[in-house]
């Protein structure tokens, strides 16, 4: 049987954020998603779950400049230690509220010169990530 998790970075936009979580609740959602949980403190994340009685079951980190157009920086070659750092607290927040999944964003490759020296790149990165997330459970 399918399991379905609200998006909430794309669903309820006629709600605050926050309010979202109710709103999915409503719908029948147990889960949610969403893009990046951090312009919220976790604990607060964690109470709107509770409050509407849903699991969360993804979010992204690592995402760079967002706005500026990045779209993660796990390959980006020189960003390593802004990649660790993203990665611990990603792994704080999906701690906090009890998430079992942090997918990592690659990156965007800003020429094809640079794919070889980005794969490299991101394969250290993950394993490190992975690590990291094996020590945390």
């Amino acid at each position: 049987m399918p399991r379905f998790a609200a998006n909430l970075s794309m669903m309820y936009a006629e709600h605050a954020f926050l309010d979202r979580f109710a709103a999915a609740a409503a719908d029948g959602f147990t889960a949610v998603e969403y893009l990046f949980p951090y312009e919220w403190p976790a604990a607060r994340l964690a109470s709107a779950l509770a409050a509407a009685g849903l699991q969360q079951v993804l979010f992204n980190a690592a995402q760079g400049d967002f706005g500026g157009g990045e779209r993660g920086i796990a390959a980006l070659p020189g960003r390593e230690d802004e990649f660790r750092a993203a990665i611990d607290r990603g792994l704080d927040y999906a701690a906090t509220l009890a998430c079992p999944r942090v997918h990592v964003m690659a990156g965007r490759a800003p020429n094809a010169e640079s794919r070889a020296a980005m794969g490299a790149t991101y394969v250290a990165n993950l394993a490190w990530a992975a690590e990291r997330a094996a020590a945390a459970n």
